[in-house]
């Protein structure tokens, strides 16, 4: 294994999307073009219902491993004209669809949407759901920092419909904690856990990260035994994404400070057996879960689902994201909106859409993502090896064959037990813009 390690630690997409944001064809893409897309994928799965997500980017203070896009401000009266903002954003947005959209799927991502105030949230899901139908199955959840939220914050989302909260941990070790600007004590962890479920939530997510500066596999072992002390039902334990050179606040510690190769890998594998061991079921990469979720329950039934989130048990067609930064998926597009808080206030006062930049999907594009979300999704893809666009598939397998991540047998290529650990590796195979454009600089994370 620590052949393997040293062989394939890579900088390497996570496949979120394909093809992944860093190699999206910019010129090819307009407003109207996605616009479009967005007509086409309402015209196929309207009765299925639509995702919404909305990133609400404001933190008080900054945590200096996230690569998300935040804005640091202990001012909340920022909060009702940002809200103000994104309901004219999906106002717009209606506007386009035309008809009465039916929502299956809200997301609150951030920066930390428990930032905002409950009256404000309350505020902000009403204007959502005004004008609009529920999907008969739906699925809402946000994100929260376990310090400030609050009783009344899971009162209020509650009554909205949520019925999941993901909470992010990171790690329990107070050095760990410190270095990395992200504290929060078992208590509060334990108090938002048990406030949520007395209130009915019914799926609880902790986020943990494996890699961070000073992290030790003691602070792994003490982190996840608090963790299965309190039996979350879903756990995201991510491989931390060192990318200083995309977000400076990384710049607080080096890589002298960050576990490295084997050294970081047996931090997960440690973590992963205590979870297994534990009664949690490996979903796909850095997602567990108990048998009862709803996750896992997606993943026996092979409808488990990637996307800008992660995993996922819900699939819509069109997933419409709105806020600064925000990427929405027609299937056949993706866009972006701008990434600064005024840009993007300016952008709708004017009632514009807030877009940057975006892709639309070619028809191999439309092919190598399939196999890409099925390689991520369900563990095998099936493929027509005769087609001329796999041939050099074909050739960059035959490593990956020999150290013996997949097996490729009668058109189907399957993920081994040993493989799993290397996903992303795998998929970088069928990544045909990635290998087409060998990009000098390094754009992504290392794969492990």
């Amino acid at each position: 294994m620590n052949t393997l390690i040293s062989k394939y630690n890579v900088a390497a997409p996570r496949y979120t999307s394909y093809p992944t944001v860093p190699l999206w064809e910019e010129e090819q893409w307009s407003i109207a073009g996605w616009i479009d897309t967005v007509r086409k994928a309402m015209n196929e799965s309207s009765a299925a219902g639509i995702s919404l997500y909305i990133h609400l980017p404001y933190c008080e203070s900054l945590c200096t491993y996230c690569g998300c896009n935040t804005r640091i401000t202990r001012n909340h009266t920022v909060e009702k004209p940002y809200i103000e903002s994104v309901l004219k954003e999906w106002q717009m947005y209606k506007e386009v669809i035309g008809t009465k959209p039916r929502i299956r799927e809200i997301h609150l991502g951030g920066g930390t949407p428990t930032f905002f105030s409950p009256e404000n949230l309350k505020f902000l899901m009403e204007g959502l759901l005004e004008g609009t139908t529920l999907a008969s199955e739906t699925s809402f959840s946000f994100e929260g920092h376990p310090a400030n939220t609050s009783y009344d914050h899971l009162k209020a989302l509650y009554q909205a419909g949520f019925r999941r909260v993901s909470l992010g941990i990171q790690d329990f070790d107070p050095v760990v904690q410190e270095i990395i600007n992200r504290k929060q004590s078992y208590e509060q962890v334990r108090k938002v856990t048990i406030d949520a479920r007395t209130l009915g939530y019914t799926s609880i997510n902790y986020d943990l990260i494996y890699g961070l500066p000073l992290q030790k596999l003691s602070s792994i072992e003490d982190t996840v035994e608090k963790v299965i002390s309190l039996m979350p039902d879903r756990i995201a334990f991510y491989s931390y994404a060192h990318v200083p050179w995309v977000k400076p606040g990384q710049r607080r510690f080096t890589e002298a400070d960050l576990p490295q190769d084997e050294e970081k890998r047996a931090l997960y594998e440690k973590g992963r057996e205590m979870l297994l061991n534990k009664g949690y079921y490996d979903i796909g990469m850095d997602h567990f879960s108990l048998d009862s979720d709803n996750l896992y329950i997606a993943s026996k039934n092979q409808k488990l689902h990637r996307n800008f989130m992660g995993y996922t048990d819900q699939y819509t067609q069109l997933s419409i994201g709105l806020g600064v930064s925000s990427i929405s998926d027609s299937w056949y597009g993706f866009s972006q909106n701008v990434k600064q808080v005024e840009q993007y206030h300016e952008l709708i006062s004017k009632g514009s859409f807030p877009l940057i930049k975006g892709h639309i999907l070619t028809e191999e594009d439309l092919v190598f993502r399939k196999h890409i979300l099925d390689l991520m999704c369900m563990g095998y893809t099936d493929c027509e090896w005769l087609s001329p666009e796999f041939a050099p598939v074909r050739e960059r397998l035959v490593p990956l064959e020999s150290d013996g991540l997949v097996v490729v047998k009668e058109g189907r290529v399957q993920i081994t037990v040993v493989g799993k650990a290397f996903l992303r590796n795998i998929c970088m195979a069928f990544d045909i813009r990635l290998w087409q454009k060998k990009p000098e600089s390094q754009l992504f994370s290392k794969a492990i």
